[in-house]
C-alpha cells in the first residue's frame, strides 16, 4: 500500500468533534451519519451524505440517510473517521459495517476493504487490514472483521477502500467495539465413529454399478483388471484388509474435465470426523502430457479437494490420496472422480473413504519416537564420595529438549509483552513472516528497509534462538514488488545480484538457514526472465558469499496430497535438477500448510522425500480449524507424525497469535492471551517430549536411564552435601556415559 495517502491535518481536526455515540460501546462517532458527516472525512476524494440514490433505487437498510465516497481516483480513496485515544493496546475489536458500491455500470461487485492506518510515537506508519469482502450494487452487505494493537499509538485511523477508481463506496453504518468473548466450540462426540469402514458402497463393484452414476452424459462401464491390493497409503491406515476385486470403473465419451463416475454420500457422514481418501486411478490415451485426476466433493454449493495426482498415459495405475472433513450439516454431498482433458478416458478402482483411527497411529508413533528420538544414558560416580555413592537416590530432570520448535513471528509483536513472552518460553526457533523479504527490505528501489529484520533479530539473539532466514527470493509474481517487474533483463539480473550480495553480506553467519527462492514449484518470474540457470546461480551465490548457512528449498502442499504440482515426486525430480546443476541445495522445506491432516499421507511424502538424504523441515505449520479441539487433533497429528520421523529435522509454527497470522482459525492463542485447546495441546506435547527419571545409584557407581535429547539437571539427594550437575544428551546410537563429580 505504498501509494497510500496520509489524512491532511484539518481533514483529522476535523474528526476530533465530539458527538452522543448511538451504542454504548461503540467507538466510532456518528456511526450512523445522524449527525451529518460530523467524525467523518475523505480520503482522497469527496463524501457526501444521501438519503437515496439511482433514482431511489439505493437507500438506507437503516436510519434515514447513508455516505458516499465519490470522485475515487485510487482504489485506496474512500470515507475515514480518526479513532485515536478510543483504542487500547491488547485489546480486541469487531468491526462492522454496512457497505455496497455504486455508479458504474460494467461493475456489478467490486472488493470493500476496512483498513486501520496506525502511527506510532516514532514516526512508523503501519496499514493493518481489517477486513475485505466482495459488495454488490445490488444490496446492502456487511463486512465484519477484527483488530488487534501490541502498541501505544500516537494516531489511528479506519478508513474503507478498495474498488477501483470511479466505483462509489456507500456506508450505511459502522459499529468498533470490544470482541466479545466467544466460549470454545463444543467438544466433538467421536464415541459412535467406526473406525476404518469404508463409506463408498459397492466399492468393489461387486453389484455391477449400482449406487454409481454418471457425473454429466459421459458413460460408465465395470472392467477387469485393476490392482488387487489396497493403495499404500490406505493400507498403512487400515492394515490387514481383504483384497480388492480387480474390478474398476471405465470412464468413456468425457466432453468436460468434470465428468466422471459419482454417488451420493450424504447420509453417511459424519460431523468432524477426518475421512481418508483413497482409490486407484489410471487414464486412457489421447492427452496431451500428464493428466490430472481429483477425488472431488460437492458440498451443497461448496466444491473440496479429496486429493489429486498426476497421471501418465503408461497404462500404470496410479495411487490417489486426500482427506476431508465437513464441520456444518450439508443438505447434499456428492462424490465423484474428475480431472483428465475432455476426451481421455479415465479408470477408478476401489475408491475408500473412511474414518481415520488417529490414537491407534499415535501409540505407533510413540514407539518410533522413543527409537529415533532418545538415547541410553549411563551417569558414572567420581570424586572422594564415589565409593559411598551407592544406594543414594538420584533425580534427573529434563529441562529442555533440543529439538528444534519454532515459530515466525513479526516486528509488530515485539511491542506486545504477552506475545513475546510465549515467544520466548514455548519455541528455540525463530523465523520472519515478512521483514528478510525482499518487497519488504526493499519497498521501492534504493529505498532500504533493515530496521525491522535488526531488531526482530536482535530479540532472537537476546534469547538464545537460531534463526532461519525467509527468504532471499520469492519466485511467485504477486510476491515481487513492482518495480523489480518493471526491469529490463539486464536490470533485473543486477537486481538480482545487488539483493543477495546485500542481504548475505549484511547478516553474514546470523541465519542459520536460508530460503533461497521460495515456491519455485508454483512460480517461474525469475527463471521465466532469466533463464533456467539463475535458480542454482542464486543457489551458488549464497552459499559464496555466507557458507555457514544451509540453503533450502520451501513449497507447500507437498504433503496433503491436494496438489499435483508440488507431489513429493515433482519435489524430488526438481530438487536432483537443482542439483545436477550445481546448486548447493542443503536442506528440503515442506511447508505445511494444511487442513484435515491424515498420517499415512503425510508419512509417506516424508518417506519419498527422505531418499534424497537431506534434512527436511517443516517451515511453516499451521492448521486450520474452526473447532479448536478439532484443531487440537489436527495439529498433534503434525506433530507427532514429524517427531517421529527420522528425516525430519525440524518444525517452525507459522505464527501462534490470533490475528497475526496468515490463515484464520489456526491460532493457539487468543488475541487477548488465552491459550485455546490447540495450544495447550501442543504445550501437553511439549511437556511429554521431556524425560524425568529417578531412583538409587547401583553397586557400580552408576544410575542408568533412557531419555529424549537434550539438556538435563541431575540431583543428589541424600549426600552430606547435596550434588546437582547440568549435562546434555545429543544425538547417538551407544550409551552415553556421562561423569558426574562429587
Amino acid at each position: 500500500m505504498a501509494d497510500t495517502q496520509i489524512p491532511s491535518a484539518d481533514a483529522l481536526e476535523e474528526t476530533k468533534t465530539s458527538c452522543t455515540v448511538d451504542e454504548e460501546e461503540n467507538i466510532i462517532q456518528n456511526p450512523h451519519f445522524e449527525d451529518g458527516l460530523t467524525n467523518w472525512s475523505a480520503r482522497g476524494c469527496k463524501i457526501a451524505l444521501h438519503d437515496s440514490m439511482g433514482d431511489g433505487k439505493v437507500i438506507p437498510l437503516s436510519g434515514k440517510v447513508f455516505a458516499s465516497a465519490t470522485e475515487r481516483t485510487q482504489s485506496w480513496h474512500g470515507i475515514q473517521q480518526e479513532i485515536t485515544g478510543r483504542v487500547q493496546r491488547k485489546l480486541a475489536y469487531d468491526v462492522t459495517a454496512l457497505v455496497r458500491i455504486f455508479g458504474s455500470s460494467s461493475v456489478n461487485n467490486a472488493n470493500v476493504q476496512a483498513t486501520l492506518w496506525v502511527q506510532s510515537p516514532n514516526g512508523r506508519e503501519r496499514y493493518i487490514v481489517i477486513s475485505n469482502m466482495q459488495a454488490s450494487d445490488k444490496d446492502w452487505v456487511q463486512l465484519q472483521g477484527k483488530f488487534l494493537l501490541n502498541a501505544i499509538p500516537s494516531r489511528v485511523v479506519i478508513y474503507l477502500e478498495g474498488p477501483a477508481p470511479g466505483i462509489d463506496i456507500l456506508v450505511n453504518s459502522v459499529v468498533v467495539k470490544h470482541a466479545e468473548k466467544l466460549p470454545p466450540s463444543p467438544q466433538p462426540d467421536f464415541k459412535n465413529v467406526v473406525f476404518g469402514v469404508n463409506i463408498v458402497k459397492n466399492s468393489n463393484l461387486s453389484d455391477g454399478l449400482n449406487e454409481w452414476f454418471p457425473l454429466g452424459p459421459c458413460t460408465l462401464k465395470a472392467e477387469d483388471g485393476s490392482p488387487l491390493v489396497l493403495p499404500p497409503m490406505a493400507k498403512d491406515s487400515l492394515g490387514p484388509h481383504e483384497p480388492l476385486s480387480g474390478r474398476y470403473i471405465l470412464v468413456t465419451n468425457r466432453s468436460q474435465t468434470w465428468m466422471g463416475p459419482a454417488q451420493t454420500i450424504t447420509d453417511r457422514l459424519l460431523l468432524n470426523v477426518t475421512y481418508q481418501v483413497s482409490a486407484w486411478v489410471r487414464v486412457g490415451s489421447g492427452g496431451s502430457g500428464p493428466q490430472n485426476i481429483n477425488v472431488a466433493l460437492g458440498v451443497d454449493s461448496q466444491w473440496i479437494n479429496g486429493g489429486q495426482v498426476q497421471a501418465n498415459d503408461d497404462s500404470r495405475w496410479h495411487e490417489i490420496g486426500g482427506s476431508f472433513r465437513i464441520e456444518k450439516q450439508p443438505s447434499k454431498v456428492l462424490v465423484y472422480i474428475q480431472g483428465p482433458s475432455p476426451g481421455v478416458d479415465l479408470m477408478v478402482a476401489g475408491l475408500q473413504i473412511f474414518p481415520v483411527d488417529r490414537n491407534a497411529r499415535f501409540k505407533r508413533l510413540k514407539k518410533q519416537t522413543d527409537k529415533l528420538r532418545k538415547r541410553d544414558v549411563v551417569l558414572k560416580y567420581a570424586g572422594p564420595s564415589a565409593g559411598s555413592v551407592a544406594g543414594t537416590f538420584v533425580k534427573v530432570r529434563q529441562i529442555k529438549n533440543s529439538f528444534p520448535f519454532g515459530s515466525c513471528i513479526n516486528r509488530s509483536d515485539i511491542d506486545n509483552e504477552d506475545i513475546v513472552d510465549f515467544f520466548v518460553k514455548n519455541f528455540n526457533w525463530a523465523v520472519f513472516g515478512n521483514e528478510l523479504k525482499w518487497y519488504w527490505t526493499e519497498p521501492q528501489k534504493g529505498n532500504f528497509n533493515y530496521t525491522d529484520a535488526d531488531e526482530l533479530l536482535d530479540l532472537c539473539n537476546k534469547n538464545g534462538f537460531d534463526v532461519r532466514g525467509h527468504c532471499i527470493f520469492w519466485e511467485v509474481v504477486g510476491a515481487v514488488q513492482s518495480w523489480v517487474q518493471s526491469l529490463s533483463k539486464d536490470e533485473l539480473m543486477t537486481a538480482v545480484q545487488s539483493r543477495v550480495t546485500d542481504l548475505l553480506t549484511r547478516y553474514k553467519g546470523k541465519f542459520r538457514h536460508y530460503d533461497v527462492n521460495n515456491e519455485m514449484l508454483h512460480g517461474s518470474f525469475y527463471e521465466d526472465r532469466l533463464g533456467k540457470d539463475i535458480r542454482s546461480y542464486m543457489f551458488k551465490t549464497a552459499h559464496q558469499l555466507d557458507p555457514s548457512s544451509t540453503l533450502f528449498v520451501n513449497d507447500y502442499h507437498v504433503e496433503d496430497g491436494d496438489d499435483p504440482k508440488a507431489s513429493p515426486e515433482v519435489y524430488i525430480q526438481h530438487i536432483t535438477g537443482l542439483q545436477q546443476q550445481g546448486a548447493p541445495v542443503g536442506g528440503i522445506g515442506v511447508q505445511g500448510h494444511i487442513a484435515c491432516p491424515v498420517g499415512p499421507i503425510v508419512c509417506s511424502a516424508l518417506d519419498k522425500l527422505g531418499t534424497l538424504g537431506l534434512p527436511v523441515w517443516f517451515t511453516e505449520v499451521d492448521v486450520s480449524a474452526v473447532n479448536e479441539y478439532v484443531r487440537a487433533d489436527d495439529l498433534e497429528v503434525m506433530l507427532r507424525e514429524v517427531y517421529a520421523h527420522p528425516a525430519v529435522e525440524g518444525v517452525m509454527f507459522w505464527g501462534f497469535w490470533e490475528l497475526f497470522m496468515s490463515r484464520p482459525n489456526a491460532f493457539l492463542v487468543d488475541a487477548e492471551g488465552s491459550i485455546n485447546e490447540a495450544g495447550k495441546r501442543y504445550l501437553a506435547l511439549k511437556q511429554e517430549w521431556l524425560s524425568h527419571a529417578h531412583g538409587r545409584v547401583d553397586d557400580k557407581g552408576e544410575f542408568k536411564f533412557r531419555g529424549f535429547h537434550g539438556t538435563y539437571t541431575v540431583e543428589v539427594i541424600n549426600l552430606p552435601k547435596k550434588t546437582s550437575q547440568t549435562f546434555v544428551v545429543e544425538k547417538g546410537d551407544s550409551p552415553l556415559e556421562i561423569t558426574i563429580n562429587l
